[in-house]
């Protein structure tokens, strides 16, 4: 009998329901599942990022049912038994892996055309970047607030997310903040999701229904050689002006030459479909393995959501601004301002909000072509910024932190 009432309390004590009970933060754990919860009801029923949210939440489910160590290590197995979501996390994430696999597998799925054509929509996606900045000034000011506490290594990896480019804010964070990855990653991924929901009422609060009528010139083709040389151009630019960018920009050229070339039809189709759903797979899982109560459930993630906002917004309305400001120095060659709102990273849902308001004014008016050119450049844009970003901020940390501590 006591043999019998020592294996009920052992299969107690192995019960979620007590982990849940006695665990230090239990009651986080189990808010956080249904957070979960809460990410898988917004991918499958609303559509927000399925391909993303869908393991994100499921990471973020697994991750925190207590005793089962998915994404830790079992203290109390005697080799110490490693999660499979950890296993990933280290493989993919730690090391900066999965972003760079993503970033190749864009690149094999990106045309770059509308870009080479006209080549001056550059500078509407590197307008687009601006929101980035904004938020990183935006997260410095937030660590003045009680219960926020921002180093310029985390305000860093909030503001990519005015970029609205996920793999770029994953590989920054997990390089500078790694223990703010899974609300940082939320953000940038919720904020691409609202891509349709954010931009409209901006652009047309910034733009004149003439304005939005602009209808511009068709672009000239593009010849085989020229998108063959122009992926190979960038890297070596990227090369020796900024050679921390060279992992994210090196693997979405590698991966657009792939496509390009013509010669790599196999390696192209592998990055652009298995290469890329499988590390989608992984990269949620582990990215939702971070949402742990204690990092996800104060008051500092409110802020990272609040900037996330705030960043994007600002990158959306710079674009606009600047295809207004491009109109006025030459009248000769107009821009639909519009298409500099697809500035921003999301591709190519960025450029199809603005092919849509455009023809909410003038059903007409084709601007899906133009708009890719922004948008495109804004994947280039958001892995330069990235590549500052990461040789700059590191060595401002050092030198500033006393003043830091001086002006707190």
């Amino acid at each position: 009998m006591h043999d019998i009432l020592n294996g009920f309390t052992q299969l107690w004590y192995s019960t979620g329901i007590y982990g849940f009970l006695t665990e230090e933060k239990g009651w986080g754990m189990a808010v956080m599942i249904l957070v979960g919860f809460l990410l898988l009801y917004l991918a499958i029923k609303k559509g927000f990022e399925p391909l993303l949210l869908v393991p994100i939440g499921m990471g973020c489910i697994l991750s925190n049912i207590p005793l089962a160590y998915i994404a830790g290590v079992d203290p109390n197995s005697s080799f110490a038994a490693t999660g499979f979501i950890k296993i990933l996390y280290d493989a993919g994430i730690e090391s900066g892996l999965f972003p760079v696999l993503i970033f190749m597998g864009v690149g094999a799925m990106t045309d770059f055309g509308p870009l080479i054509a006209n080549p001056k929509t550059l500078l509407l996606g590197a307008a687009a970047q601006f929101g980035i900045f904004m938020a990183l000034i935006g997260a410095v000011l937030l660590a003045y607030i009680p219960g926020i506490n921002f180093t310029l290594n985390v305000a860093s990896s909030i503001g990519i997310i005015g970029g609205a480019d996920g793999p770029t804010a994953i590989y920054v964070t997990s390089r500078l903040a790694p223990s703010y990855l899974g609300s940082i990653a939320v953000a940038a991924y919720s904020y691409m999701a609202l891509v349709p929901v954010i931009q409209p009422p901006i652009m047309k609060m910034l733009t004149t229904e003439n304005e939005r009528k602009i209808r511009m010139a068709q672009l000239r083709p593009v010849s085989k050689t020229e998108k063959i040389i122009f992926p190979i151009l960038v890297i070596t630019l990227c090369g020796i002006l900024l050679p921390s960018a060279v992992p994210l920009m090196g693997a979405l050229m590698f991966g657009n030459l792939a496509k390009e070339c013509g010669v790599l039809g196999r390696l192209a189709d592998t990055m652009q479909n298995a290469l890329m759903n499988t590390v989608t797979i992984f990269l949620g899982l582990s990215v939702g393995s971070k949402m742990a109560a204690d990092k996800f459930l104060n008051l500092e993630t409110l802020g990272i959501l609040l900037l996330g906002a705030v960043a994007f917004s600002f990158g959306t309305a710079a674009g606009v601004l600047l295809g207004k400001l491009m109109n006025k120095l030459d009248p000769k060659h107009p821009i639909n301002p519009l298409i500099g709102a697809a500035g921003v990273s999301a591709v190519p849902m960025a450029a199809r909000v603005a092919s849509k308001v455009g023809q909410e004014a003038d059903s007409q008016n084709f601007l899906l072509m133009h708009a890719m050119g922004p948008n495109v450049s804004g994947v280039i844009g958001s892995a330069v910024a990235a590549g500052v970003l990461l040789a700059v901020v590191p060595g401002m940390m050092e030198s500033i932190a006393p003043l830091l501590c001086l002006l707190k």
